[in-house]
């Protein structure tokens, strides 16, 4: 159970650090000139980070943790955290998505969107993980 724990952790770090620097990505690229070299080097950035790290991080950390929930018989649906805490994971899988739109949106020149939307995303996965993070710990019912 430690391994899993173990692996469920990093690749939960690795998730969350490619959740916070996409929409960063996002708010210099807006500011780019569409076909510039710039532009360019974006496209290749963010498609390297959501498909090379971001996704798989993301299937890596609902494979460990839902092995720990359902493998070692620890998910207790009674408890009032373990509710929130799979809301909350299931808001960050449905940003994480979002996301991904967004990243198709540059990659096929289409964003509409200013680089201060992108600035006011940014901090929403790091809100969930908050969220995430005092549920499991703390409990608080």
């Amino acid at each position: 159970m430690e391994w899993v724990t173990a692996l469920h952790v990093l690749s939960v770090i690795a998730w969350m650090a490619g959740m916070l620097y996409l929409p960063r990505l996002f708010v210099y690229h807006a500011d780019a000139a569409v076909g510039s070299e710039m532009s360019e080097t974006f496209k290749v950035m963010e498609r390297r980070l959501y498909r090379g790290i971001t996704t798989p991080a993301m299937i890596a950390t609902w494979v460990f943790g839902l092995w720990l929930a359902f493998g070692f018989g620890i998910v207790d649906f009674s408890q009032g955290w373990m509710w929130l805490k799979a809301v909350l994971v299931l808001a960050l899988s449905g940003m994480h998505g979002f996301y991904g739109k967004l990243r198709r949106d540059f990659a096929e020149d289409r964003n509409r969107r200013p680089a201060k939307f992108f600035r006011l995303i940014n901090e929403i996965p790091f809100v969930f993980a908050v969220g995430i993070v005092i549920a499991v710990i703390v409990k608080p019912f």
